[in-house]
């Protein structure tokens, strides 16, 4: 029987800490967890140091997701410090596919990837309006529909650039008439 380090055991519990905001999506799925460590501390011990980073500066979950670490590192006799990480800054292709899946299947839209796209919104229109980097189209524009997570049409609508959180849009399927989340590609 192998006996697992504190940081293995302490990655093994963090894999099933959900986000407060998202319960079906983990922080390791949504990217917010970042690493667990062990460091010295002043006493000369050694400690277990986790690393989140906030989906935006200001997030109001992330000292409940503190918590929810410290309790359940405590829970299982792991002792350590949570450590909040601002650079580099979160984004949301630090999202697993599984993530975003869930995300859908919960009905909040996720975000398309911006790793190669400024995102550039525009008003009350179906379309999110991407101005694309690529090999392929260096100059052009790539239009990316928000599709409903509950019956999949692109015929939508931003009715807030704020949802339920900051970091989502509120949206409305003009085809089934159902509002929704859309979490903002950053």
């Amino acid at each position: 029987m192998q006996v697992l380090s504190a940081v293995d055991q302490a990655w093994q519990l963090l894999e099933s800490l959900t986000d407060p905001e998202i319960p079906v999506v983990t922080l390791r799925e949504l990217g917010i967890l970042r690493d667990v460590r062990s460091v010295l501390a002043q006493d000369g011990s050694e400690q277990l140091e986790v690393v989140i980073t906030p989906t935006y500066s200001g997030c109001p979950a992330m000292g409940q997701i503190e918590d929810d670490v410290r309790n359940l590192l405590y829970e299982y006799g792991l002792h350590g410090r949570v450590v909040t990480q601002l650079a580099p800054a979160w984004t949301t292709d630090w999202m697993t596919q599984e993530a975003k899946d869930k995300l859908r299947a919960y009905g909040i839209a996720p975000p398309h990837s911006g790793a190669d796209h400024d995102c550039l919104t525009q008003g009350n229109t179906s379309i999110v309006q991407f101005a694309a980097r690529s090999a392929s189209n260096p100059g052009g524009h790539e239009l990316l529909a928000v599709a409903c997570p509950q019956c999949g049409s692109d015929n939508t609508t931003e009715t807030s650039h704020f949802g339920s959180t900051a970091c989502k849009a509120l949206y409305r399927c003009l085809d089934c008439m159902e509002p929704f989340d859309y979490f903002k590609p950053y």
